[in-house]
């Protein structure tokens, strides 16, 4: 079983060695590269005021999170749902150094970077000067970002999920069970799928009886002395019934 678990967090601003805090952690959990419906979410109280320029991009208030518990209260839950999965970040330094920061707090382990995939560096790998934003991997693969008005944890993830599925390959219909047809370089797509519809696993034999071929070769004979020496020999028919050396006769 391939678990993955796609993560994303909302933070008072951008310097996790400058003191600022997680504020918002939301995680879906992908099996096989199938969304399960399981996820993690959480709004956390950072113990500091929320910057200006955070506040413009997800909306997150200093008076909504007042209540809401401290990243020490839920990182048992935390680290039981991502335990064992390979996570899924975009721009993940940025993520990772923040949860690094919380988890140490805590005292407990800092995540393996050999467990995280950073799907920024997969959309630049793979649209090498293209802008790589979320928005523009949603636009790019016609993903509906219609209700990510704001900056969201969870939601943000739960898009990534789709982004990390397409920059894979998109979605197979078929699991990759059905075997791939051979493809003849010497032609076309069109013409391989047409001789696949048509190849055949056996060669048929001829439902032409031994009388029907006797009076073919005796035509064909005939046909011979009249016209040229060399035209019954030559038949294709001949060939396909076996009988070169009786028309030639």
């Amino acid at each position: 079983m391939n678990r993955e678990v796609v993560l994303d967090t909302e933070t008072t601003g951008v310097d996790a060695r400058n003191g600022d805090r997680i504020i918002e952690i939301g995680c879906v959990e992908l099996v096989n590269h199938c969304p399960t419906g399981r996820s993690f979410h959480a709004y956390l109280n950072p113990g500091r005021p929320v910057s200006d320029g955070a506040f413009a991009v997800h909306g997150l208030s200093d008076a909504f999170l007042a209540d809401k518990p401290r990243f020490a209260d839920v990182a048992d839950a935390f680290t039981d749902f991502i335990a064992e999965a390979r996570l899924v970040i975009h721009n993940a330094p940025f993520d990772v150094g923040f949860l690094d920061m919380e988890l140490t707090r805590v005292g407990k382990p800092r995540l393996e970077p050999q467990h995280v995939v950073d799907t920024l560096l997969m959309a630049r790998r793979k649209h090498p000067g293209a802008s790589n934003s979320l928005d523009a991997l949603c636009a790019r693969y016609g993903i509906d970002t219609t209700r990510r008005v704001k900056h969201g944890a969870l939601l943000d993830a739960e898009i990534l999920s789709d982004v990390y599925i397409e920059l894979l390959g998109g979605r197979q219909t078929n699991l990759g069970l059905a075997a791939p047809a051979p493809v003849d370089s010497k032609v076309g797509p069109t013409a391989n799928r047409a001789m696949s519809a048509f190849r055949r696993t056996h060669v048929r034999t001829p439902r032409v009886t031994p009388a029907e071929q006797e009076a073919h070769a005796a035509l064909v004979a005939a046909l011979t002395r009249s016209a040229a020496a060399t035209t019954g020999a030559c038949a294709l028919w001949t060939g396909y019934l076996g009988q070169q050396d009786k028309a030639a006769e």
